[in-house]
């Protein structure tokens, strides 16, 4: 079964967070983590990547903390997710960093063609859902 991972869980709901606070506010990794009752390290990891990513930026300070570089509708949630997985793919065989020929079972497998076009109708439906739409 699909499923994405914890880790892209919390940067959907640290996103909506900063999205709901991005009016001159700076949220906290440690304020983040409170309000959506999730893990502070997490939250610390996917804020980074989310610096890294240029989905949002960092300030130092007393009044520091993150905030949206976009307006929400601006942000897809692919750009959410690839912030902070590097390989979400259906299947391991699609992750960039193994070519077809390291697969096993490439004589034999009938499945990776059609699920390659699942996973262009996967991104296609996260490419045009902005965070705006989980507001």
């Amino acid at each position: 079964m699909l499923k994405l991972s914890k880790k892209t869980e919390y940067a959907f709901m640290a996103a909506r967070h900063l999205a709901m606070n991005n009016s001159g506010h700076y949220s906290t990794a440690k304020e983040i983590a409170d309000n959506c009752q999730i893990p502070y390290q997490l939250v610390a990891k996917v804020l980074q990547n989310f610096a890294r990513n240029k989905i949002a930026t960092s300030f130092q300070g007393a009044k520091g903390g993150y905030k949206l570089n976009r307006l929400p509708d601006n942000i897809s949630l692919i750009d959410i997710i690839k912030a902070v997985e590097h390989n979400y793919q259906v299947t391991e065989c699609m992750q960039e960093d193994n070519s077809k020929s390291t697969c096993s079972h490439l004589d034999c497998c009938k499945i990776r063609d059609p699920l390659i076009e699942i996973q262009r109708k996967i991104d296609n439906v996260f490419v045009q859902t902005s965070l705006k739409q989980i507001l």
